[in-house]
């Protein structure tokens, strides 16, 4: 996966298309990752104690990787990732203005 947590993600699909967001969450196994504000679902909450109310609430549901494209934080377009690696390190590259990330 070529997006990491705390990168800054343009949708590019879905009902939040369009939007930008930053990712909270990644789950490489999956290819989702969880981006701030976007594809909310709602979730009913069951009343623990005597007193208390049950209530619903919004959650930041994961999305799939493909549907998410790197902002490149140089640049600030959405773009590709590459990655080059020098003298035994590797790196990520935007495609469109060739910065390191």
């Amino acid at each position: 996966m070529k997006v990491h947590k705390g990168d800054t993600v343009l949708i590019i699909s879905g009902k939040d298309r369009g939007r930008r967001g930053k990712i909270l969450k990644a789950f490489p196994k999956q290819e989702r990752v969880v981006v701030e504000g976007m594809n909310l679902r709602k979730k009913h909450i069951k009343a623990r104690r005597g007193g208390e109310k049950g209530q619903i609430i919004e959650l930041a549901a994961p999305i799939h990787v493909s549907n998410v494209k790197y902002i490149c934080s140089k640049c600030g377009k959405p773009s590709r990732m590459g990655y080059k690696t020098t003298e035994n390190k590797k790196y990520r590259v935007c495609k469109k203005c060739g910065q390191e990330t």
